[in-house]
Parts: C-alpha cells; sequence; structure tokens
C-alpha cells in the first residue's frame, strides 16, 4: 500500500534538479489560477437580467467576498477588494481542485501557505505605515494602557503580530494535510479488507464530502483573517 504522506511530493516536471524547475505542484497552482478565471469570464460573458446558474454562482462569490469586505473592514476596505477577492478563488479552487483523485493539493504544502500568509502580512503592514504613518507603531500599545505596562504589552503585542503569517499558514496547511492524509489511509484498507472493504468504502463517502466542506472553510477563514487584519491596519486598536 502506498503511504499516505507519498501525494503530497513534489516532483519536478521541467527543470530537473535546476533552481527554476516546474513541478506538479507548480501545474496545479496554474491550473486553479486558470480555472477560477475561465468561469468567472465565462460566467459573466453574457450578463442577463435574470443569471443563469454560472452568472449566479459567479455572483454568490462576488457577495460573499463584497459583504465579509464590508462587514470586517468597512467602507475604506472597498478599494482592496480585488486583492482579496482573488485571494479567497486562488486558495478555494486549489483546495477544491485538490479532492480530484491524482490531483495536487497545493495548500497541502507550508511553504505555498507561508509564503500567501507572508504576502498578507507584508501588505497588510505596508497599508497601516501608508494609512498612519509612524503612528502604526501605536498598534503595539493599546491606547489608555499605562506606560509602566509597556515593558510586557509592546513584547506580547510584537510576538502577537509578526505570528500572523505563522498562525495562518499552519492553520491552512495543517487542515488540508491532516484531512487528505485520512482519507488515503481509509481508502488503503479498501483493497486490503477484500470483500468486507465496503465498510471503510462506504465510510470514504461522507468523509469526502466533509474535505469539500472543509477546503470551503478554510479558504473562507483564511480570507476572513485578511480581512480582520486588513482592518487593524486601517484603524487600529
Amino acid at each position: 500500500m502506498a503511504s499516505p504522506i507519498e501525494q503530497f511530493e513534489i516532483v519536478p516536471l521541467v527543470g530537473g534538479d535546476s533552481i527554476v524547475a516546474i513541478t506538479n505542484s507548480t501545474v496545479w497552482m496554474v491550473i486553479a489560477a486558470t480555472t477560477a478565471t475561465a468561469l468567472l469570464v465565462f460566467a459573466m460573458r453574457g450578463r442577463a437580467l435574470v443569471p443563469t446558474r454560472m452568472q449566479s454562482l459567479a455572483e454568490i462569490f462576488y457577495e460573499v467576498i463584497a459583504n465579509m469586505i464590508r462587514e470586517n473592514v468597512g467602507s475604506g476596505g472597498r478599494k482592496y477588494f480585488p486583492y482579496i477577492f482573488t485571494l479567497f478563488m486562488f486558495i478555494l479552487f486549489c483546495n477544491v481542485l485538490g479532492m480530484i483523485p491524482g490531483s495536487m493539493t497545493v495548500t497541502s504544502h507550508i511553504i505555498v501557505t507561508f509564503a500567501m500568509a507572508a504576502v498578507v502580512f507584508i501588505v497588510v503592514t505596508v497599508i497601516g505605515f501608508m494609512t498612519h504613518g509612524l503612528g502604526y507603531f501605536r498598534m503595539f500599545f493599546p491606547h489608555g494602557a499605562p506606560l509602566w505596562t509597556a515593558v510586557i504589552l509592546v513584547p506580547v503585542e510584537l510576538i502577537s503580530y509578526l505570528s500572523r503569517p505563522v498562525s495562518l499558514s499552519v492553520r491552512l496547511f495543517a487542515n488540508m494535510t491532516v484531512g487528505h492524509v485520512l482519507l488515503k489511509v481509509i481508502a488503503g484498507f479498501v483493497p486490503l479488507l477484500g470483500i468486507f472493504g465496503i465498510l471503510p468504502f462506504a465510510f470514504l463517502i461522507p468523509l469526502t464530502i466533509l474535505e469539500i466542506f472543509i477546503a470551503v472553510l478554510q479558504a473562507y477563514i483564511f480570507t476572513i483573517l485578511s480581512c480582520v487584519y486588513l482592518h487593524d491596519a486601517l484603524h487600529m486598536h
């Protein structure tokens, strides 16, 4: 039986062992971005007052992110809608396409999730300094707190702030990895148990549905936390 970890192996497809190589992870990230773009373009190319199913799906994606920004960032976050929407769609399609047998779940790699989280962290920090200037450093010392507590609060707030990309990336990586490992382990018992393999196979159906739900949920959580961080950058606390 193949190892449940084998599905996460990064295989060079073009370029071999060179520093710049096209891997299965690269291919599936391109597929995810292309599929998301194609879906939106195809769904909205014939916009109608009475939407088709595809147009309705695209509008649902739009409304979900628009409401997320409106509720968690405020009116000042509207100009960042393209970035937040792109982030959500990319993670969503990476997660969902990773459920296809034989595909590659790129969000099961910590380097991928950390790279996205690091970009969010950098973008939010730059926006914070652009909005408040050096006053953004007040982020690390809550307003109204006694001055003598600075020796405690500043390090705590700083560590909490710097840990954002770590917690954001580990949450997505861990959920996607654990779920796929569990599916692979249970699927491995199907051929081993012979006729009794029907039992783990039957369990795979609800588990797969649950994993699809988790794939969507994790894209939503990653995006909404990014909105919360953006709110802090614009309004501080």
